[in-house]
C-alpha cells in the first residue's frame, strides 16, 4: 500500500544509502588525510623491507602523507600478512607482499588464519628478483655440481638455511631436481640466516639478491648460481642452476606488491596504484636495485590479480614437485 507512511519511509532509507555513498566518494576523494602504516612482514634489511621501504617514500611523495613501514617478521610471512587481512578496509593499512604471503602459503600451511584467496586486495605490482644458491666458504666445492656431488656422497649431512617461503622451496626444489637429501634448518629473518652460512652453522643458502650479493662480493660466501631462466646482469659470471646441472625448466623467481584488506573502495585502490606505477617507472629507485636483478613492473590492480591467481598455481606445482607437503 502506497501510504504517506510509507513514502516517508522510503525516502528515509534512500536518504541513509545516498548519504553512505557519498561519505565513501568523500572519503576516497580526500584520500588520504593521514599516516599509512604498511606490514612488511619480514625482517628489517631483507629485501622485501628494501624495496618497501624505497617504494614507501615514493607513495609517500605522490599522496602527500607519511607512509610508515612496521617490520612484522615471523612465520614465513604469515604474522604481518595476518593483521592486514584483518584490518579495517580504509587503506590505510596495506601489506606489502611476496610470493610468500600471496601465492605459496596456501599451499604450506593446512589452517591459514585468513582465507589466502579472498582476504586481500591486490593493488600494485613493484617487481621480481632472482636468488643466489650460495654456500659456506669452508665447504670444499667450487661449483653448484660439485656441491651436489658432496651431497651424494655423504647423505642428509648437508644442510640448508630459509627465513621464506622462496628460500625454502628453491633449496627444496633443488635438492628433488638433483636426487639429494638435505636438512633444512629454519630462520625468523634473512639476515639471521646469512650470519650462520656466514659462521659455517649451516653449508646452503638460497636468498634475494639483495641479501646475498654484498657478502659473495665481500669473500664471505661462495656463490654457486642464479635461480632464474637467464643469467643475472648483477652478477653475470654465475651461471643458472640449469646451466650448473645441464636441466631444465628450474626457475624460481621473487615477487613484491601492495595489498589491502579485501573490500577497499576502488577509488583508493586506484590512487594507490598510480603511486606505486609511478614509483616503479622512477629513475633513481631503479637504478637504486638494479645492481639486486630487480625488475619493475607497472601494471594495474586487475594484471595483479590476474598474477596472483596463476603465482598460487605454479607455487602449488613448485611445492609438490619439492615433495613438500603443507604443516
Amino acid at each position: 500500500m502506497n501510504t504517506p507512511h510509507f513514502q516517508n519511509r522510503f525516502i528515509q532509507v534512500c536518504a541513509v544509502v545516498l548519504a553512505l555513498l557519498t561519505s565513501t566518494l568523500v572519503l576516497a576523494d580526500n584520500y588520504p588525510t593521514k599516516a599509512i602504516k604498511v606490514i612488511v612482514p619480514f625482517a628489517p634489511g631483507s629485501a622485501t623491507d628494501q624495496i618497501g621501504r624505497a617504494f614507501a617514500v615514493k607513495i609517500s611523495e605522490s599522496l602527500g602523507q607519511p607512509v610508515v613501514v612496521e617490520n612484522r617478521p615471523g612465520a614465513n610471512g604469515m604474522i604481518g600478512a595476518d593483521v592486514v587481512a584483518k584490518a579495517p578496509a580504509d587503506g590505510y593499512t596495506l601489506l606489502f607482499g611476496t610470493n610468500s604471503t600471496n601465492a605459496a602459503l596456501k599451499s604450506l600451511v593446512k589452517n591459514l588464519p585468513y582465507n589466502q584467496d579472498t582476504a586481500f586486495t591486490p593493488i600494485g605490482y613493484f617487481g621480481s628478483v632472482p636468488l643466489i644458491v650460495a654456500i659456506n666458504n669452508e665447504v670444499s666445492a667450487k661449483t653448484l655440481g660439485s656441491f651436489i656431488a658432496l651431497a651424494k656422497a655423504d647423505p642428509e649431512k648437508m644442510t640448508f638455511a630459509y627465513a621464506s617461503t622462496s628460500q625454502r622451496v628453491s633449496s627444496e626444489m633443488l635438492a628433488s631436481a638433483a636426487g639429494i637429501k638435505m636438512t633444512g634448518v629454519s630462520y625468523k629473518s634473512g639476515p639471521n640466516a646469512m650470519t650462520d652460512l656466514i659462521g659455517g652453522q649451516v653449508n646452503m643458502f638460497t636468498a634475494d639478491i639483495a641479501v646475498m650479493l654484498p657478502q659473495i662480493q665481500a669473500g664471505k660466501v661462495r656463490g654457486l648460481a642464479v635461480t632464474s631462466l637467464k643469467r643475472s646482469p648483477a652478477i653475470p659470471e654465475l651461471p643458472t642452476v640449469n646451466e650448473a646441472l645441464g636441466i631444465k625448466n628450474y626457475e624460481l623467481i621473487a615477487f613484491f606488491a601492495a595489498f589491502g584488506p579485501a573490500g577497499m573502495p576502488k577509488d583508493i585502490v586506484l590512487k594507490l596504484n598510480k603511486a606505486i606505477n609511478e614509483a616503479a617507472k622512477s629513475k633513481d629507485l631503479v637504478d637504486r636495485f638494479v645492481s639486486m636483478g630487480f625488475e619493475t613492473q607497472p601494471g594495474s590492480p586487475e594484471m595483479l590479480d590476474k598474477k596472483i591467481k596463476l603465482e598460487t598455481i605454479k607455487w602449488a606445482k613448485a611445492i609438490k614437485d619439492a615433495g613438500m607437503e603443507a604443516e
